[in-house]
């Protein structure tokens, strides 16, 4: 008799239990993927313009001391890295679109 009520307490106290265990999700949703666009307007608005005072500074202070010709080659070498660093941008929104296109 006490082995049977106890069971009955127990089947009750734990059929709510279970169903809450049973509504709630085990896992979070994976990631989807890397957010790409993201990154690039991260670098493009917060680290790109750091890097472009930093190399401003130094031109500054080798154009003061009289290293004109070092300043205009390092200018003309961040320009070309710039472009680079565009073209490295650019790839990720070419890449998109093929890859969209390819896929549909």
């Amino acid at each position: 008799m006490i082995a049977t009520e106890f069971v009955e307490t127990v089947s009750t106290g734990v059929g709510p239990l279970l169903h809450a265990l049973a509504s709630t999700p085990l896992a979070e949703p994976a990631p989807k993927g890397i957010d790409t666009d993201g990154v690039v307007t991260f670098f493009a608005s917060k680290i790109a313009p750091i890097l472009l005072a930093v190399l401003g500074v130094i031109f500054i202070g080798r154009a003061s001391r009289g290293e004109v010709s070092k300043v205009l080659t390092s200018s003309a070498i961040a320009i070309i890295g710039l472009a680079f660093i565009a073209g490295a941008a650019t790839l990720f929104f070419v890449g998109d679109y093929l890859i969209e296109l390819i896929f549909e």
